[in-house]
């Protein structure tokens, strides 16, 4: 199978696309699926392993903060060596930390594992959109990234779902939220051994930037490592903050200058500083936030402050899930037909800032009718922009640059999905523990030897978590309009219908910092 018989729009073709995507997108769900389905199994693994609560902390973390850390390296070895080779590779360190975390005996163990685990979700979740873009042009790309949009946020989403119900299943036990990866993890592997075959573009002198992708990853984990303990184990204004700001800094500004002189840099800044990429990483860094932000909290809405257990918390956020899908695929259809994406991507960012703004007035009474419109339009707005953001990128940038290019808007993506759930982590934290004793105070049950388990109490809890989440989803909101102002922002071009830039407009892209012109003459 070719490239040619790939995007051939016969419906031969049409079908041997779908069945090289079953692999990917099969690769693509467990991936991520691992990175929220152990979010409500959480309090049991840390009692079993015997851990802190700064172990609590980082099981997710350390997953999160290699994912994000190692996805522009994994897109920049896309652009030199090749992709099959390197998702397969991935898939193979993602199982290794998988088996270590479901045998894990100690927190220490498991947060290792969940470390190397991270490394291969990095790899799949960025290499899996490479690969597509490398097969698919991104006119007709719109009408399959329906089903990548909606593979990713109903794994995202319905991963505490699923983590519910294991837990809550006698039989089965923490372990197997791990588990139950390796088998759907070694079926991708093998369909993408079957279906997957990209050509192999070989280039001579290939020089990885090792240096640069040291300090890229040295800095962002530094970072991470501050916006998870924050607020926590110390406070913002502190002096381990300054320190660990300032080295997370230095690392990062070292990698800058770095970058700006290597041979083949980990992330090409010419890449960046044009005004497409700029504008879809602040887009995805504010999609990354609500999204991520969405399907924590909202589960820890409907447990803490509504008393669902764990299966009907998940349950509860299919209105979510649903707008994920219909938008997703209506709106993937809608670009290939019309080859603009811009309309598309200022709509789902206002009905995410929306969504988001309607879950910001909720509380522990709020009727789930009223719940379920604002999460539908969250649901949507996140199935218009998450992968479509990618796409205006890859729009924009030759066939030889669409790992690095592709790779750079996922990290930001999980960069602000990361950040944001530690820092409005901290908010809520903070905002419920003052509502609990506000509400204490004014019943006239505050004071040492208070039985936390009296119906009295509990209600206290259950309304300060109604509120500490309503003012967590209007933080959202703000963030969320940012991606409207990224989107508006962009400039209005019509999708190619080659896989690859024509090489005149190649040469004008090396030499203007910003090709957007040049795109739209080539469409």
């Amino acid at each position: 199978m070719n490239e040619s018989t790939l995007t051939g729009a016969s419906p031969t073709s049409q079908r041997q696309v779908l069945k090289v995507l079953s692999g990917l997108l099969l690769a693509l769900f467990v991936s991520t699926l691992s990175s929220t389905v152990v979010s409500s199994a959480l309090p049991k693994i840390i009692e079993d392993v015997h851990g802190t609560q700064t172990q609590y902390t980082w099981v997710v973390t350390a997953t999160l903060l290699t994912t994000t850390a190692t996805t522009p390296i994994w897109g920049k070895l896309a652009d030199l060596f090749s992709k099959k080779t390197l998702l397969q590779v991935s898939i193979v360190i993602f199982v290794l930390g998988t088996v270590a975390s479901g045998i894990s005996q100690t927190g220490g163990q498991l947060i290792a594992a969940r470390a190397l685990q991270g490394v291969g979700v990095g790899g799949a979740q960025a290499l899996v959109q490479i690969a597509i873009a490398a097969i698919i042009p991104p006119r007709e790309r719109g009408r399959y990234s329906a089903y990548l949009s909606g593979t990713t946020s109903t794994s995202t989403i319905g991963g505490p779902l699923l983590g519910g119900v294991i837990v809550d299943t006698s039989w089965l036990g923490w372990r197997w939220c791990f588990f139950i990866a390796i088998p759907l993890a070694a079926v991708a592997f093998f369909l993408l051994q079957r279906t997957l075959n990209l050509p192999l573009l070989r280039r001579e002198n290939v020089q990885i930037d090792y240096l640069g992708a040291t300090l890229i990853a040295s800095g962002v984990s530094v970072l991470l490592i501050w916006v998870s303990f924050v607020d926590n184990s110390f406070a913002w204004a502190s002096w381990q903050t300054a320190a660990i700001l300032s080295g997370g800094l230095a690392l990062l500004a070292a990698a800058l200058w770095v970058e700006k002189h290597a041979t083949e840099p980990i992330v090409p800044l010419a890449i960046v500083r044009q005004r497409t990429t700029a504008l879809a990483i602040l887009g995805s860094l504010a999609v990354g936030t609500a999204m991520f932000g969405a399907s924590v909290f909202l589960i820890q809405y409907f447990q803490l402050s509504r008393g669902r257990t764990p299966t009907e918390a998940g349950l509860l956020t299919i209105p979510m899930m649903a707008g994920i899908l219909i938008a997703s695929i209506v709106a993937g259809r809608l670009i290939s037909r019309s080859g603009k994406i811009k309309p598309f991507l200022i709509s789902g960012a206002a009905l995410l800032t929306v969504g988001c703004a309607g879950l910001g007035v909720i509380d522990n009474k709020t009727p789930m009718v009223f719940l379920a419109v604002p999460m539908l339009c969250v649901g949507m707005g996140v199935g218009m922009t998450l992968q479509n953001f990618v796409l205006a990128v890859q729009n924009t940038v030759p066939l030889k640059d669409i790992g690095a290019a592709s790779s750079t808007v996922t990290f930001f993506r999980s960069l602000g999905g990361t950040i944001g759930v530690a820092v409005l982590g901290a908010v809520l934290a903070r905002q419920v523990e003052d509502g609990t004793a506000s509400g204490l105070a004014s019943a006239g049950l505050s004071g040492a030897g208070q039985n936390s388990n009296s119906p009295a109490v509990q209600e206290i809890i259950r309304v300060a978590y109604g509120d500490a989440t309503a003012q967590v989803f209007l933080l959202s909101a703000a963030a969320a309009l940012l991606a409207v102002i990224a989107a508006v922002l962009l400039k209005p071009v019509n999708l190619r219908s080659s896989l690859d830039l024509p090489e005149k407009t190649d040469k004008a892209v090396a030499a203007a910092p910003d090709p957007d012109q040049g795109t739209r003459s080539s469409t």
